[in-house]
């Protein structure tokens, strides 16, 4: 039994085919999925889904690079959607400093409007009792520095994790999680590969990111839950143990951070 701990189920790519693509999950294995917003629409449309497929979970977030599409009230209609005991999170959200403004002005500007939507979102996560999908994308320090601000508050898993083994010590000392990608099965990532390989095993979890980062050999193409088995078994075979104690332990892990129903 596995858990997809990160898909954008909502996204216009399984329009054709949303509920071939959770059926062949099942098969695979992949018992239930979390399916993470990034908007207030899209965060609406996942909730719809975890209220429609009962192995479907939900988050609930503004994503760092919509915060300049981000209504006014957005923290209030996540909140009002955070009430369906079908969402186990917050999130996505974060700091990307990847795509700034050329201009220097206007990207401080944007910086400080994604670390203060950052921070009343994870205000939201400790009022609620909820646990945090964090993206972090070239703004380490920053990111750290603010998760640091609630500590014994709010637990963040850094999903889609690329870093160093030191990093992500240094994520798990906060309190925090990471989990893996299909990028762990790619023959340039040597760096997370290490990771994965050396990481404790109670602190990290397995995701797909879909439709994005499919794992080999379908890299490039679309990705979807089901392909949460096929990182599995790399991150299995990387460890040197089976697929069932690698499934076992990730499974646990899910389930105590973001708190599902049992």
């Amino acid at each position: 039994m596995l858990i997809d701990t990160h898909a954008h189920l909502d996204y216009t790519d399984y329009d054709p085919d949303r509920a071939k693509v959770i059926a062949r999950a099942t098969e695979a294995g992949v018992t239930e999925i979390i399916s993470i917003g990034t908007q207030i629409e899209s965060s609406s449309r996942a909730v719809e889904l975890a209220e429609n497929f009962p192995n479907i979970w939900a988050t609930v977030g503004v994503h760092p690079c919509d915060v300049d599409n981000a209504p006014d009230d957005a923290v209030e209609r996540l909140r009002a959607m955070a009430q369906s005991r079908r969402v186990v999170a917050v999130g996505e959200i974060g700091l990307d400093y990847h795509r700034l403004p050329p201009d220097p002005q206007e990207a401080e500007a944007n910086k400080q409007r994604q670390a203060i939507l950052f921070r009343q979102q994870l205000e939201l996560a400790t009022e609620l009792g909820l646990n945090a999908v964090i993206h972090q994308r070239d703004s380490w320090d920053d990111t750290l520095q603010i998760m640091a601000e609630f500590t014994g508050k709010v637990r963040g898993v850094f999903h889609c994790f690329g870093g160093t083994l030191l990093q992500a010590q240094e994520v798990i000392a906060l309190g925090h999680m990471v989990s893996f990608t299909g990028i762990v099965t790619f023959k340039n990532a040597r760096q997370v590969q290490e990771t994965a390989r050396q990481i404790d095993p109670r602190h990290f979890m397995v995701e797909t990111d879909c439709p994005y980062l499919a794992p080999a050999p379908d890299r490039g193409k679309r990705c979807e839950p089901a392909h949460t088995r096929r990182v599995a078994e790399y991150l299995a075979e990387l460890r040197g143990v089976s697929l069932e104690t690698l499934a076992t332990r990730t499974t646990e892990n899910a389930r105590e951070f973001f708190k599902f129903a049992r």
